[in-house]
């Protein structure tokens, strides 16, 4: 028993002399013309997380790992600036996860409001909304608007974060081909002239992403190696890493292995 408690003690405490040491290496190693600009990252494995790390009290509830989730947001926002990432997509909530019960949407929506006001108040990001605002309620699409309104004023140089809420990539693709053809529709052309104008350039002008990079990264965490529906006309030439970490126990590390992945493979962009 003794034995085992000196184990448990001894190897955290390894880690944390061993893993900032190799977190320069990596840093070292990382050729910022060569890392992505954009990186979306799909914020996986909240509940499991909560499920197999239960609190001293015994709490496993989703709320818990969403609220552990919703936490590392900000690391996460940290090392995108010092690794000169310019674009950051998250997605936190899918316009399925929106038919979950009641008992747990009600407490995500909560966290994922206090998030947003959290991330709008640091003054840091400027934020901005990538999903169906129609599918949310009134309060939560009010928050919204105040932070994409009020960080839309910071320095250029700031971190622009994409936030994926009631987000479906078919939707998205749906929504921008719907637009593409009610403004072509007003200005009085014939069916055939508007499916003349339905080309991929145009399409892109209406999607939420419309006038940024594409990702040239995209992360999952929790172990899960698919998509899901995740910016999928934007990931065409996407390059993918999946970590086992669940999103709360993503550390630094894990991300910088992920730009170094990134920089390491060759691009081929379809050809």
């Amino acid at each position: 028993m003794k034995r085992t408690l000196v184990k448990g003690f001894i190897k955290p405490a390894i880690k944390s002399v061993l893993y900032p040491l190799y977190e320069r290496r990596l840093l070292r190693q990382l050729d910022f013309a060569q890392t992505p600009h954009h990186v979306g990252v799909m914020l996986d494995g909240n509940r499991r997380w909560s499920k197999e790390n239960p609190s001293l009290s015994g709490d496993t509830s989703p709320a818990r790992g969403h609220k552990a989730g919703a936490e590392k947001i900000i690391e996460l926002l940290e090392w995108c600036e010092q690794t000169q990432v310019k674009v950051v997509t998250l997605w936190m909530l899918s316009n399925q996860n929106l038919n979950r019960p009641a008992e747990e949407l009600e407490p995500l929506l909560k966290i994922i409001g206090a998030t947003i006001d959290d991330l709008c108040d640091r003054g840091r990001w400027e934020i901005r909304l990538v999903g169906s605002k129609e599918l949310l309620p009134q309060w939560l699409r009010e928050r919204l608007e105040i932070a994409e309104v009020t960080t839309r004023k910071l320095k250029e140089s700031a971190v622009i974060v994409n936030v994926a809420i009631g987000y479906g990539g078919r939707l998205e693709i749906a929504e921008a081909v719907k637009a593409l053809i009610q403004e072509e529709g007003k200005l009085g052309k014939t069916p055939a002239e508007i499916a003349e104008s339905v080309t991929v350039d145009e399409i892109g002008r209406y999607l939420y992403t419309a006038g940024q990079p594409d990702p040239e990264l995209v992360i999952r965490t929790s172990g899960e190696q698919r998509l899901g529906g995740f910016l999928l006309w934007q990931s065409a030439y996407s390059e993918f890493y999946f970590c086992e970490a669940y999103w709360p126990d993503f550390r630094r590390v894990d991300f910088l292995r992920a730009l170094r992945a990134y920089s390491q493979r060759h691009k081929r962009f379809g050809l």
